[in-house]
Formats: structure tokens, C-alpha cells, sequence
């Protein structure tokens, strides 16, 4: 067998993938230190590149573990501001709806100046223009308006209704937030397997030819090289225009630009606790804050049924008022007066409004029960398919770290058996090609177990800020580049 020349070391050397222990993110180990003159100089170099990452840091989102993005999207976040402002919206509402249930103190206040002549009433005639003023309070208190009872309610329902919607928009931000988040470290996955295939392919490509060179090949086995070569270089095109579409997609969140991130250190797969699938669902339909939005609005629908039918109901109400008058009929005449009284209204005929608003008000009930039926069924086909995606991402962990495992041995054999002649270049090629797609399938099922612990409780409806903790003590601390 020929000598092992650089050339083959250096093949040998791409070709071992990392160890099964998983370790995703190698830019964090320590580099061997200079020595000599290079000591001087790198110090130089790192004290430079520190100045500049001091002056950049104004400039850069500090957040670079989960929760410092968390936090970020959290204080940004449009949709969060929204469900807040419509909360204070209905609760000022509700205060509204109250307030037509309470005592009014109003008070009246006119002064001018009158000219007048009268004639027929005095001995005298009498003309001229003259001041005059008035003033008055009026207290009023309902004793019966069933209407603005139902109206209170359904305030109430209402606030309930936008309190539910806040916390279901907290929870898919932290889902959003996290899927964002581990779907950019699953794109720089992507990108590191495609950028080590193509170092491999092209190292492949160098020996192809150099075996063609010295007659030991054949121009089949460098076209072979050479397309794969080329389709590796266009695979990691596109892993990296997707690593800039997943920082996109986590820069929404948090709007702002967002620095290193840290990535998973190994972890021990968790399936779903409690293991019942029913055990997932039955919190599901009983904690999902959509679900509980839902019934709140349709609380809030029915008490407008009864706002509607009880518009046709008498309201009665008292009232009170002092009233004291100058100058109204005849100069320098005074009038004060008090009086209290009991007031009854009821409405006759208004055209049909009201009975229309009944059925109107009707309507919106059962088409809120139909969405709230859909949704139920919804909340259950999601709940269940997140408890079978988190069940089955263990054994897909487990079997995709087996994979990996499986798919390097069979490259460094593959590879010997190729520098001993009993296999072609073309099985190398395969087999280099099974290693990455192994690779790129175990980096998938890492960030997708992570992913599938915080679906399933989104989807249930318990996510909690708690939960971005427990995900955040997997990340290793890595210094930023």
C-alpha cells in the first residue's frame, strides 16, 4: 500500500465527524496558545477586537441566551401591547357599565340679561331690560333598568374574555420566542454539516483527480466527485441563506438584532409527565386560555341577549332637585325651589328594534357556540399531536444518536476499503453523503425534543415564563465570536 502522504492526513482528519457525545457547537473550545513573538502579537489582536466589541456592544441586542431573548421579544412585542391596551380598554368599559347603575349630580347654572314688558297683569305697565340668573342640582338614582344590570355582566365577561386572550398571547410568544430561537441553531447546524461536506467533497474531488493522474482512476470517478462537489456547494448556498432567513424570523420577535447564541449542551431526552395521553388533554380543555376566551365571550354574548330583551322592560328611577331663579318672569323676583320624585318609563312600540336586536343577539350566541365546539376539537387534535411528537422525539433522539454513530464508522470503513481497492470512489461518496444526512437528522432531533417540551405545554395551556428557565439551563455558556 502507498505511503500516507499530508494530502490523505488531511482527508483522513475531515472525514472523522465529532464523537456521539453530542457536541454542537465546537467553536467553543479553548484554542492551543502562541507562543514567541505570535504571543505579543495576539495579545495585541485580542485587545483590539475587545475595544471593539465594547464600543459595538450599544449597538447589538445583549440577550444571547433564551431568556435575554425572552425578555427582548416580551418588551417588544406589538401583539402583547395590543392584548394590554384591549384589557384596560374593557376595563373601563366595565367601569362605564357600572357607572349607569350609580347615583348622577349634575348642576345647571344661566344668567342674561331680559327685556320684557308686561301689560294686563299689573296696574302699571311695565317695560324695560333686567338681570336675571339660575341655578339648579339634580340627583338621580335607578331603582330598576334591567338593561344596564346585563350590561354589567357583560362588561365582566368581557375583561375576563381579554384576560384569557393575554395569556394565551404570552404563551405562543414563548413558543414563538423558543421555536425562533432553536430553529436559527438547527439552521447553523445545517450550515456547519453542509460547509464540512463540501470541505470533504472537495478534498474527494483533489484525490479523484490525482489517482486519474497517476493511472490508478478513471474519469467516471472525478465526474462522480465533481457533482457531488457541486451539489454540495449549492446545498450550502442555501443553508446559509437559511441561517439569515431564521435570524430574520427571531429579529420579528425581538426587534432588534440579536448577538451570538448559545447552543444545547448534552442533555437526557424527557417524554411527556404525566404519560397519559387523556391525562394532556383533559388540562387542555380545562387550562387553554383560548378555550377559556372563547367562554368568556360567549358569557359576554348571552348577556347581551339579555340587554337586548330587557330594553323592552319599565325602568324607574328617582330624583331630586333644588333650583333657585332671579329675574325669570319679573324683575327682582326670586323663586327657590326642591322637589323629589319617583319617574316610570316604558317602551310601547320602537319600531321592532328590540325584538330584532333579540334575535340578533341570539344569533351571535350560536354561532359563538359552533366556534367554541370547532375549537374544542382543535385544542384536542393539537394536544394530542403534540403529546405523540414529544413521546416519539426520545426514541428519534436515541436512534438518530445510533444513526450518526453508524453512518461515521461506515465512512472510515468505507474510506479504508476504498485506499485498499475493494471499494469505489463512489461508495465513499455515498457513505460521506449518509454521514451528513445522519448528522443533519440527529442536530434536528436534538432541537426538536426541545422544541416538543414546550409544544405540548403550549398547546395545554400551562406554558410559563418558569418553562424558558428550565430550556435556558440546557444552553452551555458560550463567549460570543
Amino acid at each position: 500500500m502507498a505511503r500516507k502522504g499530508p494530502k490523505y492526513l488531511l482527508l483522513h482528519r475531515m472525514l472523522e465527524f465529532d464523537t456521539p457525545t453530542y457536541d454542537p457547537y465546537p467553536g467553543c473550545r479553548m484554542a492551543p496558545a502562541a507562543s514567541g513573538r505570535t504571543r505579543s502579537a495576539g495579545k495585541r489582536v485580542i485587545w483590539f477586537a475587545a475595544l471593539v466589541l465594547m464600543l459595538a456592544a450599544p449597538l447589538r441586542a445583549q440577550a444571547e441566551d433564551l431568556i435575554g431573548v425572552y425578555r427582548q421579544a416580551m418588551s417588544s412585542s406589538p401583539v402583547i401591547a395590543q392584548s394590554r391596551a384591549l384589557l384596560q380598554a374593557d376595563h373601563a368599559g366595565h367601569s362605564v357599565a357600572r357607572a349607569q347603575l350609580l347615583p348622577h349630580l349634575s348642576a345647571g347654572a344661566s344668567a342674561g340679561i331680559n327685556s320684557t314688558t308686561v301689560t294686563g297683569v299689573l296696574p302699571q305697565k311695565i317695560s324695560g331690560s333686567f338681570y336675571s340668573d339660575s341655578y339648579s342640582v339634580t340627583l338621580t338614582k335607578p331603582l330598576l333598568d334591567g338593561s344596564a344590570y346585563a350590561a354589567l355582566h357583560a362588561a365582566d365577561s368581557r375583561v375576563r374574555s381579554d384576560q384569557a386572550a393575554l395569556a394565551y398571547v404570552r404563551q405562543a410568544l414563548i413558543l414563538n420566542v423558543t421555536d425562533a430561537y432553536f430553529g436559527v441553531l438547527r439552521r447553523i447546524a445545517d450550515a456547519r454539516v453542509a460547509r464540512h461536506q463540501a470541505r470533504l467533497l472537495k478534498n474527494l474531488y483533489h484525490e479523484a483527480q490525482a489517482r486519474l493522474k497517476i493511472g490508478a482512476g478513471d474519469i467516471v470517478a472525478v465526474a462522480e466527485a465533481r457533482a457531488r462537489l457541486d451539489a454540495a456547494r449549492s446545498t450550502l448556498i442555501s443553508a446559509d441563506d437559511a441561517v439569515s432567513v431564521a435570524n430574520r424570523q427571531l429579529e420579528r420577535l425581538t426587534h432588534a438584532p440579536v448577538a451570538h447564541l448559545c447552543d444545547v449542551s448534552p442533555f437526557a431526552p424527557r417524554g411527556p409527565d404525566p404519560e397519559r395521553m387523556q391525562q394532556w388533554v383533559a388540562m387542555a380543555l380545562r387550562d387553554q386560555p383560548l378555550l377559556r376566551q372563547a367562554q368568556a365571550q360567549l358569557r359576554a354574548d348571552k348577556d347581551q341577549v339579555d340587554v337586548r330583551r330587557r330594553a323592552a322592560w319599565p325602568t324607574i328611577s328617582v330624583s331630586g332637585i333644588a333650583q333657585h331663579n332671579y329675574g325669570i318672569l319679573l324683575p327682582d323676583m326670586q323663586m327657590n325651589s326642591a322637589g323629589a320624585s319617583i319617574n316610570f318609563a316604558m317602551p310601547i312600540y320602537a319600531g321592532g328594534a328590540i325584538d330584532a336586536g333579540v334575535r340578533q343577539a341570539y344569533a351571535q350566541v350560536r354561532a359563538q357556540q359552533a366556534h367554541i365546539e370547532d375549537l374544542n376539537d382543535g385544542i384536542r387534535l393539537d394536544t394530542q399531536t403534540a403529546y405523540l411528537a414529544l413521546r416519539d422525539s426520545v426514541p428519534q433522539l436515541t436512534e438518530a444518536r445510533a444513526a450518526r454513530r453508524s453512518a461515521v464508522l461506515s465512512l472510515k470503513a468505507t474510506r479504508k476499503g476504498y485506499d485498499l481497492g475493494v471499494r469505489s470512489i463512489q461508495d465513499v461518496l455515498t457513505a460521506a453523503s449518509d454521514a451528513a444526512q445522519a448528522q443533519r437528522d440527529f442536530d434536528r432531533a436534538v432541537y426538536g425534543q426541545i422544541i416538543a417540551r414546550i409544544r405540548l405545554k403550549a398547546e395545554t395551556g400551562i406554558l410559563a415564563p418558569a418553562d424558558v428557565v428550565a430550556v435556558n439551563d440546557l444552553l452551555r455558556r458560550c463567549p460570543a465570536p
